[in-house]
């Protein structure tokens, strides 16, 4: 099993990254946004890129990567006049996977992911789009 470097670190409760934290998921609290994270989890890609897979406007989805790029979600390349996307880190890739592993709890008996034990399997699992 791959360690994160993160994952020798717990969190208490008065951390100060709480309300930050909670600010994280405010900025998550939309499908838009979620979906555009879950787009950008392997590749990265323009915002026409973007709004074809997340079927918005490119300006809608402009306005969801600007938020995204001020919580530091997202990071761009610039190539000439087109700008390119992508997770900023994984743990803006990890939070929106463990949200959708959580939604899975809640209205299946046994969850889509936990059906699937390879992590390739998992990661397959995760690409592939919900019934």
């Amino acid at each position: 099993m791959h360690m994160h470097a993160d994952d020798k670190w717990s969190v208490t409760v008065d951390s100060v990254y709480v309300e930050l934290a909670v600010e994280m998921f405010a900025m998550l609290a939309d499908p838009t946004r979620v979906r555009i994270i879950l787009a950008l989890q392997e590749t990265e890609l323009s915002v026409g890129e973007l709004a074809e897979i997340v079927a918005k406007s490119p300006a809608a989805v402009s306005q969801h990567l600007a938020k995204l790029r001020l919580a530091r979600m997202v990071a761009t390349r610039q190539e000439g006049k087109r700008v390119f996307y992508r997770l900023a880190n994984e743990h803006a890739r990890q939070l929106v996977t463990d949200a959708i592993f959580q939604a899975e709890h809640a209205v299946e008996a046994e969850p889509r992911h936990h059906r699937q034990s390879s992590p390739a399997a998992v990661t397959k699992l995760r690409n592939q789009p919900a019934p």
